[in-house]
């Protein structure tokens, strides 16, 4: 039976967290990174307030008129601003087609950091007219980047690896919060709809911190099985998932797991839902090969830069990524693209 684990990270949130309950965090997370490539965190120490202010910002962003989101745009070729529904399609980042060769039709609004901010400089973030919300957002990033660190610190004690081995990758680190928005008002489904909410993907760089409602959408392709699965995060979870980047440092011993959203339809009409993804991605210039891990199959070496390039170049520009071959072939071998 499929199940997305369950992991206290407190031992590691608590700065004066005893050895043997770090340690039994470490396995639990190895255990689940070997296995499933997700894991639902508890014991992650954002207060619910926090909690609270991220989800009425999302509300009150893409409550804005069209107009007002379509001014947030963000045209320079940063992974930044408004992206409206249709715009993207993000199966193309594995290098695979929609069998129904049209864009997923979640509208996003993205924030992050300086460093895959504009070449002019900057982080590149665009904030809209709302009383409250840029506070809101930045005390959320703030906590999921707290959270994503401690993972890594985690992540080397589960690896049995030098305690730097995720941080060296990371000291100027691209992190990208991504808010997503999908069915953008309740509808009646179309007749013979089959409406894709987000395609079939892979995230992209070392480890994915989400908040989610606890609305059906999110589905996990099953390690074993070969099927597609519900996952609802449990009350008060974070859901982590491991990014490519992790797969290409593990050799695969980690699973970079693909995921999808389709669309919360109940009662024969769409249902609103909601999530935000925080990316830790590493530096841009840093090179990530793969540890000398048992099992591991090693991939060639390649920047952070290069990687991500790829990977957008497909979701947000329309090429497909020649060079994601391992994660295309599982698509394909679960029939998700045409």
């Amino acid at each position: 039976m499929f199940t997305v684990p369950t992991v206290d990270l407190a031992p590691y949130v608590d700065p004066d967290g005893a050895p043997e309950a770090r340690d039994r965090t470490a396995r639990a997370l190895d255990e689940a990174c070997r296995t499933v490539g997700f894991v639902q965190v508890v014991g992650h120490g954002i207060a619910e307030d926090t909690v609270d202010g991220l989800a009425t910002a999302l509300d009150d962003v893409f409550a804005l008129p069209m107009a007002a989101k379509k001014a947030l745009i963000v045209t320079d070729g940063t992974n930044r601003g408004y992206s409206p529904p249709r715009s993207e399609s993000v199966s193309r980042s594995l290098g695979v087609e929609q069998a129904a060769r049209m864009n997923d039709f979640f509208e996003a609004f993205n924030v992050g950091t300086a460093a895959d901010g504009p070449a002019a400089g900057g982080d590149g973030n665009v904030w809209p007219d709302v009383e409250g919300f840029r506070d809101r957002v930045q005390q959320w990033f703030s906590e999921a980047q707290r959270v994503a660190r401690t993972l890594t610190t985690a992540f080397a004690d589960a690896l049995a690896v030098a305690p730097d081995t995720f941080t060296r990758l990371a000291r100027d680190p691209v992190e990208v919060l991504r808010m997503n928005h999908y069915a953008l008002e309740e509808q009646d489904l179309p007749e013979n709809a089959d409406l894709t909410g987000m395609g079939e993907h892979t995230d992209y760089g070392i480890v994915t911190v989400l908040w989610a409602d606890r609305v059906a959408g999110l589905q996990v392709l099953g390690p074993d099985d070969g099927c597609w699965h519900d996952v609802l995060p449990d009350d008060g979870a974070l859901l982590v998932n491991l990014g490519d980047l992790t797969a290409r440092l593990t050799g695969d011993r980690w699973r970079s797991t693909l995921h999808r959203v389709k669309p919360p339809v109940e009662e024969g009409r769409v249902k609103r839902r909601r999530s935000a993804a925080f990316f830790h991605d590493g530096d841009p210039d840093a090179v990530v090969g793969t540890l000398p891990l048992d099992l591991a199959q090693p991939y060639p070496p390649i920047t952070i830069r290069e990687h991500l390039a790829a990977k957008l170049a497909g979701s947000r520009g329309g090429t497909l990524n020649a060079a994601a071959e391992r994660e295309a072939a599982r698509v394909h071998a679960a029939g998700g693209a045409g």
